[in-house]
């Protein structure tokens, strides 16, 4: 019984890391705290270390889990993340790093124009919605329990990440301040594109960050088999 439970314990375990890991040091005396007294860059740094080795231990806990079945898989599955990886990769690339002052890994904020969003035209947490849009995609050629707990809970703890990052910045700024720097912004990506708030011209282009967002995508691509175990190229 206990072997049996073990596997379930661990991945409970890499869970608990994970949501600790991402939420105590989001509250902001904790963050100004590790901010003071290991600086802006090593607390960054450390952090991301941190968030990337819970990751990759929350994936290998996931794929140690007993198989139960949710639904059955279907080579045609597998088109999805196929699909919406390409996109995701680029939301990461143009969100990591621009001027974006809703954003959490958004930098230089006072150089941000509401006018002239950036990738904020696109969507204000473009990084987040990158790494939900990886979750919903892999849920779907993904289901089994294990999996399905994983990939279902990233994507909800991302959705309800943004909406309290929302919630938080009009806290800070006021209504009038939020209205100025969101009127050409928009929560779901290209919703402002599709109402008409913001246009083609608004969009972002670089040439840097869209190669840095294939080479993203590619090294994924290729690195798949080797760390996850299975391919993720539908056969045709």
């Amino acid at each position: 019984m206990t072997g049996a439970l073990w596997p379930w314990s661990e991945m409970a375990a890499a869970l608990a890391a994970f949501f600790a890991s991402h939420i105590i040091p989001a509250r902001p005396p904790v963050r100004r705290w590790l901010r003071a007294h290991l600086g802006g860059t090593v607390y960054m740094a450390l952090y991301s270390a941190l968030s990337l080795g819970i990751l990759a231990w929350l994936v290998i806990a996931a794929n140690r889990a007993p198989y139960v079945e949710i639904w059955p898989f279907a080579l045609w599955q597998l088109w999805v993340p196929n699909i919406v990886m390409p996109v995701a990769c680029l939301l990461i690339a143009f969100g990591v790093a621009a001027p974006n002052p809703f954003s959490i890994a958004g930098r230089s904020t006072e150089r941000f124009n509401p006018d002239q969003p950036g990738i904020a035209a696109v969507t204000h947490h473009p990084l987040i919605w990158g790494l939900t849009l990886w979750a919903v995609a892999h849920l779907v050629p993904n289901g089994d329990l294990a999996h399905v707990i994983l990939f279902g809970l990233f994507a909800l703890f991302g959705l309800m990440g943004m909406a309290a990052l929302d919630k938080r910045r009009r806290r800070e700024w006021g209504g009038e301040e939020w209205r100025r720097r969101a009127a050409k912004t928009s929560f779901l990506p290209f919703a402002g594109l599709i109402s008409g708030r913001t246009g083609l011209a608004d969009l972002p282009a670089d040439w840097r960050r869209i190669l840095a967002a294939a080479a993203l995508y590619l090294a994924l691509l290729l690195s798949h088999r080797a760390l996850i175990g299975v391919s993720p190229l539908p056969v045709i």
